[in-house]
């Protein structure tokens, strides 16, 4: 990807941390020890709570209807592709949110994890300004700021609630309704029509 022609999707694309210098994804020298988490079951409730680059406290329990998109760093494109989907069918509607929960894989050293989530930061204040011209352009009378969530995972924690291993390159979409019930995982990119019948059942 050529970083100079990333464009930043509608609402909840995959931030281009790529872009950031090489030398912020240097690989541990140590491997670590995961034990393997168990697998989140459709229909079961989980009131997860996962802390965001912004260092807001979401729960999956706390009355919004929560699409969780788990990637890693090479699944751009695939991030991007959900974020368009949902956004097509909640846009503006503050009762839905989408999480992009990025894993690193435990491969990102101490020191660099601040650095890392500057970056972040920076690319979704950029995507809000695009966004918020939409919202403009709808009457919707709301920050575009407040609507962007990603939570960086360096050290395995946020994953491993959703049952997926940290060190693993898994992708995975997640929708869970306002109290925390699972109602759908899918382990690629769903299609539009099967995540807008999942979102209705969460309603």
């Amino acid at each position: 990807m050529n970083c100079h022609d990333f464009r930043a999707h509608r609402r909840f694309s995959l931030p281009a941390m790529l872009c950031a210098p090489q030398y912020l994804f240097l690989i541990a020298a140590l491997a670590t020890t995961t034990v393997p988490a168990a697998e989140l079951r459709v229909g079961n409730n989980y009131p997860l709570t996962f802390t965001d680059v912004d260092r807001h406290q979401l729960s999956t329990a706390d009355g919004h209807i929560t699409a969780i998109s788990v990637v890693n760093r090479r699944d751009e494109a695939k991030a991007e592709t959900v974020g368009d989907r949902v956004s097509q069918i909640t846009f503006g509607d503050p009762k839905f949110r989408l999480i992009t929960l990025v894993n690193f894989q435990q491969n990102i050293l101490a020191p660099l994890r601040g650095m890392v989530s500057a970056v972040i930061r920076h690319r979704l204040d950029l995507e809000a300004k695009d966004i918020q011209k939409s919202y403009a352009e709808r009457h919707i009378n709301r920050n575009a700021r407040d609507d962007v969530f990603v939570v960086a995972d360096f050290d395995g924690k946020a994953v491993s609630q959703l049952g997926i291993n940290p060190t693993s390159s898994e992708f995975a979409v997640f929708v869970f309704d306002g109290r925390g019930r699972l109602v759908r995982r899918w382990n690629d990119v769903p299609t539009s029509e099967m995540l807008a019948q999942a979102l209705k059942t969460a309603r």
